[in-house]
């Protein structure tokens, strides 16, 4: 197997190439496989995504809170969870990994010091992610998987079996502080129940038990949100931009606190580093041929639909409650979607392998060299359409409907990112990060 920087001509813009998001144009500059995934990946995303742009956000994970209780939206929602839900975040973190490992092999190739230029560039990215998290749309990503990626870089030189050794225990972490937490709200739950029934006696209660009452209220909104509590956020939602900001600053920053020590230290972390295995293995540069990448996506897909399948009819079967998910009725789900994840790897390789639709892979790989450009434009596009600076559709639309919003974005970007990298070598986002982490404009136009 050839090292990753003898798959093309080394050039200094491969060497700063983002992560997520690899810059340059030149085909002849580039490995297309992970532009392609990347591009896959984008879209993928905002399939999920548009469930928190559109609704509150318990509605994500319960069907049954909002955005139509009939079979059809109750299906909707069905399938993007067996095919969509946390499989296109996982391939993203993979790129992300696989990137450290193609940037860090050229920048060795040449001698070059690579370390203190990636720490600069996911320090930019980092403040990207706060400004996108803050101000624009809470469901950012771009900030966890920055800081991740600044721990996962200290695992590069690792062999590839190592790497998934390390993975494995980092994935079992995530799933078993889940399963832990929803057994810590249950007991809570059951606490808050006793403290109420002392107030319902006329009983004083003190500052401990009262201070619980107080952490259930923002427990409860995720857990056992009613229907008051979805109508308040969407009403917060359909106000004015103050509105919005008062709602979104306490949810973002409990979740990069809390989505750090649990999601991102262990399965974002863990999804990297597959990343790099499955990166110097060769797997992500198309280096393998087209009878192992049909193995691939063919047993993953084997064992992760019937998993699949089977979280979503026990889901159904509990009523989507959260907390019963957690403690266990979600495993089969939590390991479908990894398995999965690798699974549509193995399809979109297979795929470039074969030489199977050229044409829409080549629009894909558009994509995912603007794919900071077409993440951020989903949430500036989205959150005009439902906020109430905007249209103000805020939980007033169907789960089908939603979809017709994704594919019309999923179609224009399609057509966009092509037409603009025709005429110009970064899309606006990637540019700016660019100017900022050399701290230097970028030439833009294809003439430069």
């Amino acid at each position: 197997m050839s090292s990753v920087s003898e798959q093309s001509e080394d050039t200094r813009a491969e060497l700063d190439a983002p992560v997520a998001i690899v810059t340059p144009v030149s085909s002849g500059e580039r490995i297309g496989s992970l532009d392609t995934l990347r591009g896959v990946a984008i879209l993928g995303i905002l399939v999920m995504n548009i469930y928190a742009f559109a609704m509150a956000f318990p509605a994500y994970f319960n069907p049954l809170l909002w955005g139509g209780s009939d079979a059809l939206n109750i299906n909707v929602w069905r399938f993007t969870h067996l095919f969509f839900d946390q499989r296109f975040l996982s391939i993203f973190a993979m790129l992300f990994g696989a990137g450290i490992v193609l940037m860090s092999e050229r920048a060795e190739a040449k001698g070059r010091s690579f370390t203190g230029f990636y720490y600069r560039r996911q320090l930019w990215l980092l403040l990207i992610g706060a400004i996108h998290a803050y101000l624009i749309w809470a469901g950012d990503i771009l900030f966890l998987y920055a800081l991740i990626g600044m721990l996962a870089y200290l695992f590069r030189r690792l062999k590839p079996r190592t790497l998934i050794i390390i993975a494995v225990p980092l994935i079992l972490y995530t799933l078993a502080m889940n399963t832990m937490y929803g057994y810590v709200l249950q007991d809570a739950e059951a606490q808050v129940e006793e403290i109420i029934a002392l107030q319902e006696a006329g009983e004083a209660i003190d500052d401990e038990q009262q201070t619980l009452l107080d952490d259930w209220d923002d427990m409860r909104l995720f857990m056992r949100p009613t229907l008051e509590d979805i109508q308040e956020e969407t009403n917060a939602y359909r106000g004015s931009y103050a509105d919005i900001l008062e709602v979104r600053i306490p949810f973002v920053m409990g979740f990069q606190i809390g989505g750090t020590l649990t999601f991102g230290l262990g399965r974002v972390l863990a999804l990297m580093l597959i990343g790099m295995a499955l990166m110097k293995l060769g797997i992500l540069s198309l280096q393998r041929d087209a009878a192992f990448y049909r193995k691939m996506w063919m047993i993953c897909y084997a064992v992760s639909l019937p998993l699949a399948g089977y979280s979503t009819h026990i889901l159904h079967e509990i009523r989507y409650d959260q907390v019963l998910s957690m403690q266990g009725a979600g495993i089969p789900f939590y390991f479908a979607s990894l398995i999965m994840a690798l699974g549509h790897v193995g399809l979109v390789m297979w795929l470039l392998k074969t030489g199977r639709l050229q044409g829409w892979l080549a629009r894909f790989a558009a994509v995912g060299r603007m794919a900071l450009t077409n993440y951020l434009s989903h949430s500036i596009i989205m959150t005009t359409i439902f906020y109430g600076y905007g249209l103000g559709l805020f939980g007033s639309v169907e789960r089908i409907g939603q979809m017709g919003f994704v594919l019309a974005l999923i179609a224009f970007q399609l057509w966009f990112s092509s037409w603009w990298l025709q005429r110009y070598r970064f899309g606006p986002a990637e540019w700016l990060w660019r100017s900022l982490t050399y701290w230097k404009r970028q030439p833009m136009r294809q003439s430069a």
